[in-house]
This record gives structure tokens, C-alpha cells and sequence, in this order.
């Protein structure tokens, strides 16, 4: 494989990675990701990762817990999923790095702009917990941010459906798939691809977007071969 992106920012959701029981960790979901990351670093691609905790926490259903305590707890979840993508990595012969935006110096690194380049360059895998390390902003704006950072080519978005639609294609049979979209019919159509913080930051530093399907982790590996799957935005 000739992987079409150098550089790819992958955002993982939390969910995704409990398999069926819906809350927790499923081991083999997260091996089957972290085989296809596997693959697509070993055919040259480095890959730094954003994951969200919303497996063990969301903070927005929180109900009457203080905001900022209930998003410092949201964070405490990304680095459990952060860790266990690591482990799973570690066990397949990738070198990996944890990085987390609170300092939490016994358990990994914190994060650090240029060694976390120097990392990818060394064809390490970077994890990037705690998401920006402040409350009221999500692990999308986390990711955006964070690829901007490192010059990514690129967010690759894994979620539950195989791209963007023009409505909930769980509720609705007859919803209709967007190939490609730009940011500003996202935000203009409110099409929750991501928080529009995100949205914002991508458009106005014109980095493209690639939503598809988790629950096929070989759509990661297609994905940076540059295979048409999911939903692409763009500026």
C-alpha cells in the first residue's frame, strides 16, 4: 500500500470502542483498530490519535454536576482509553507515546508540540489524551486543534455511520449519503459532523475532514490509501 496522507489525525469515539455492551472496553473492538493503525504505520503512514471517553463518561448528561468538574472527569476517561489503545498497540510491535494534556507524569507524557513531531517522525504512534485540557471544549475541538498543531493532512473522523447525511439515517431509511460537503453547509445545515468549534477551526485553517465507518476498522486502511470511503469535508 502507498498510503495517499503522510501525516492523518484520527479521532476514535469512546463508543465505539465497548463493542456491542454499549459502556466500557471491548478488547477485541480495540484490537481490531489498533491492528488496522498497525497497518497503516507500517506501510509508512504516521498516525497521531484523539479518542473521546464517552464509554465511561459524558459530561453533558451529567444532570446538575458543575460543568467544569463533569468535563475534568471527561478527560480522566479519554486518558483510560488512551492507555488501552496504547497497551493493545504496544502488543502488536508498535512504539507508542501517550501524551496528555494535564500533567500526569507517572502515567505519560505531557503534551509537548515538537516531541510529539519528533515522535511521529520516528514512526511512533501518538495518543493524545485529556483532549485540550480545558472544560467546555470536546474531544473534536481537541482533534482539530491538535492536527493543526502537528501539520496533519488530514482528520480522519471514525464514527457509527459510513459518512454524513442529510438526517439520522437510523431513523430515517430514507436519508441520503453526502460524498463530499463543505464546512460551511455544515454548519449552515447543522449536520453535527462535529461541534461547530471544530467545524469553525478546520474551515479557517482549510483542513479537510474524512467521516466513515468504525465498525469496519479496515475502512482506516482504505482510507489512507486514498480509497473513496465515507463522507469528505472541506474548505
Amino acid at each position: 500500500m502507498n498510503p495517499k496522507y503522510k501525516r492523518v489525525l484520527l479521532k476514535l469515539s469512546g463508543e465505539a470502542l465497548s463493542g456491542e455492551q454499549g459502556h466500557g472496553l471491548d478488547f477485541e473492538t480495540v484490537s481490531r483498530v489498533c491492528k488496522a493503525v498497525k497497518e497503516c504505520v507500517d506501510a509508512g503512514a504516521q498516525i497521531a490519535i484523539v479518542v473521546g471517553g464517552g464509554n465511561f463518561w459524558r459530561g453533558r448528561s451529567s444532570g446538575k454536576m458543575d460543568r467544569t468538574r463533569a468535563d475534568h472527569m471527561g478527560m480522566l476517561a479519554t486518558t483510560i482509553n488512551s492507555l488501552a489503545l496504547a497497551d493493545s498497540l504496544e502488543q502488536l510491535g508498535c512504539e507508542v507515546r501517550v501524551q496528555t494534556a494535564i500533567a500526569m507524569n507517572e502515567i505519560a507524557e505531557p503534551y509537548i508540540r515538537n516531541r510529539a513531531v519528533r515522535h511521529l517522525e520516528k514512526g511512533r504512534v501518538v495518543i493524545f489524551g485529556c483532549g485540550t485540557g480545558n472544560p467546555f471544549f470536546s474531544t473534536d475541538t481537541a482533534s482539530a486543534l491538535r492536527a493543526l498543531e502537528i501539520d496533519a493532512d488530514i482528520i480522519f473522523k471514525a464514527s457509527m455511520v459510513d459518512g454524513v447525511y442529510d438526517s439520522d439515517p437510523k431513523k430515517n431509511p430514507n436519508a441520503v449519503k453526502y460524498d463530499t460537503l463543505t464546512f460551511m453547509d455544515v454548519l449552515n445545515r447543522d449536520l453535527k459532523v462535529m461541534d461547530s468549534t471544530a467545524a469553525s477551526l478546520c474551515n479557517d485553517n482549510r483542513l479537510p475532514i474524512l467521516v466513515f465507518n468504525m465498525e469496519q476498522p479496515e475502512n482506516i486502511v482504505r482510507a489512507i490509501a486514498g480509497e473513496n470511503v465515507g463522507t469528505v469535508v472541506h474548505s
